[in-house]
């Protein structure tokens, strides 16, 4: 539980300072878009008042709390999940990500009314409209990483592995 909570807050802390660092400090809320490294890298602000891709962004205030709600559930239920677990290492550096972003994504909803995206990639001629954030790519490992780590193995054994038998 110690790794889920230290990686949270380290996940935390490198999302609001990277947003902190180009959205207002770089002024890219005034400016709009930074060429970092074109095509490949570029800052594009973009507030996304939705989920993924913008999805179910209408706008209103109460999409705003329901899905700060519905963000602060999820990380309740993981978090309860993994103390309740014998998860290993993996597992629980997967959760600590997963937990983290929700809670940066999280915090920009309170503080802005919207999620701050900024990071923008494209490459070999195919542009790519959508921007996201650090939080956004931390919750990406993190619900791979459990995918991978988390399941299969017996009850308490920590190890994702089936449990042998031994020989008498």
């Amino acid at each position: 539980m110690k790794i889920l909570v230290r990686i949270a807050f380290v996940v935390l802390l490198l999302d609001q300072f990277s947003k902190w660092l180009v959205v207002r400090q770089m002024g890219l809320r005034e400016i709009g878009q930074i060429d970092v490294w074109p095509p490949f890298l570029t800052f594009r602000m973009a507030w996304n008042r939705g989920v993924n891709f913008g999805l179910f962004s209408s706008g209103s205030d109460w999409m705003r709390w329901l899905l700060i709600a519905l963000a602060l559930g999820i990380v309740v239920w993981v978090v309860l999940w993994v103390a309740r677990s014998d998860l290993g290492r993996s597992a629980q550096i997967s959760a600590g990500l997963l937990v983290g972003g929700a809670l940066g994504n999280v915090t920009d909803r309170f503080v802005y009314g919207a999620v701050a995206d900024f990071l923008n990639m494209s490459c070999c001629g195919i542009e790519n409209p959508f921007a996201f954030n650090t939080a956004d790519i931390a919750v990406f490992a993190g619900a791979l990483g459990l995918a991978l780590f988390a399941g299969g193995g017996e009850a308490g054994d920590g190890t994702g592995k089936k449990a042998g038998k031994k020989a008498p």
